[in-house]
């Protein structure tokens, strides 16, 4: 996986709280239209700014549609959700990192960090935090056990914000998932754990939560995690009609050797392409020069792209 991306209202004040209160530093800052950009995305007139950010070795991904404005972030979503995403970002110290974000008032998600139990083996001494952005999208601040996570994160040199780990997202069936990021493009299960108690429920602020959660990597770049809710019903589907420049729009960027041979195995399979055709971007501004949008089973956008 390359990066991961969302679509946001206000770039100038996004960028200030990633760098101000997260300290991620900018990479880049582009404003790009034209119809290849619209084939892309599938929004008509779409004038884009598109904002890079970085974090240790991973990037961050903000744009913003300046022309056609989109919808906002549903007010009343919840973790078991299928339109929700977050990425979780590694921290040294999780007192201090929510020390940071009491200190700036942001938004909570979580009654407050979680410590998870022996009793989930496969997650226990994991401490994480959910909160969210000034767009309502949901943001993860997580440190990993010596004996857990990649060892780079366990190697801070003094700095508090480490990096991007994963993207999580909510779906419906495992199985099904698999298969479009698995058997379809290629990522390999990493990791499962059966995620539930009063920690976990105070973590996603969902009463009754009880997860199956997969991990899956490629060869470089941060991760994936499905959590799929085994309890409780409720979570509702990824919103009917949402564009690119919706705020509930989240994107994942993975590199294929060949767009056309992506997009045709996923039409085989029957996921749905987004994108009419190939787009041929005029200018390296977004950092590839063809690519395609694409949804897996839940309604989340996968951005394919040849380098």
């Amino acid at each position: 996986m390359r990066m991961v991306g969302l679509t946001v209202s206000d770039m100038n004040r996004s960028v200030d709280f990633y760098t101000r209160v997260l300290r991620f530093t900018k990479a880049s800052d582009a404003e790009v239209a034209g119809p290849e950009y619209e084939t892309l995305d599938g929004v008509e007139g779409a004038r884009l700014r598109v904002v890079r950010l970085r974090l240790g070795d991973e990037l961050l991904q903000l744009t913003q549609y300046l022309t056609p404005r989109g919808h906002p972030f549903p007010a009343d979503s919840r973790s078991n959700d299928r339109w929700f995403q977050h990425v979780a970002i590694i921290v040294s110290d999780m007192d201090q990192a929510y020390a940071r974000l009491r200190h700036f008032n942001v938004k909570a998600a979580s009654t407050a960090p979680q410590l998870l139990p022996k009793t989930i083996p496969n997650a226990a001494g994991i401490r994480a935090f959910y909160f969210r952005d000034p767009d309502g999208h949901y943001l993860e601040i997580l440190q990993f056990p010596p004996d857990k996570g990649d060892p780079k994160w366990q190697r801070s040199e003094g700095r508090l914000f480490l990096g991007i780990d994963h993207t999580a997202i909510v779906v419906r069936k495992t199985a099904a998932s698999l298969a479009f990021y698995r058997d379809a493009l290629g990522f390999r299960v990493a990791g499962e754990s059966m995620n539930f108690g009063i920690q976990q429920e105070h973590l996603n602020n969902v009463p009754g939560a009880r997860l199956h959660i997969t991990g899956l990597r490629s060869r470089a770049g941060p991760g994936i995690e499905f959590l799929e809710y085994l309890s409780p019903p409720g979570g509702r589907d990824y919103p009917a009609g949402a564009r690119s420049n919706d705020l509930v729009h989240w994107e994942t960027t993975v590199v294929v050797p060949d767009v056309d041979s992506a997009a045709a195995l996923l039409q085989r399979d029957n996921f749905r392409v987004l994108s009419s055709r190939p787009a041929e971007l005029p200018d390296s501004a977004l950092g590839f020069s063809r690519g395609i949008l694409a949804r897996d089973p839940d309604g989340h956008v996968i951005q394919l792209v040849e380098p």
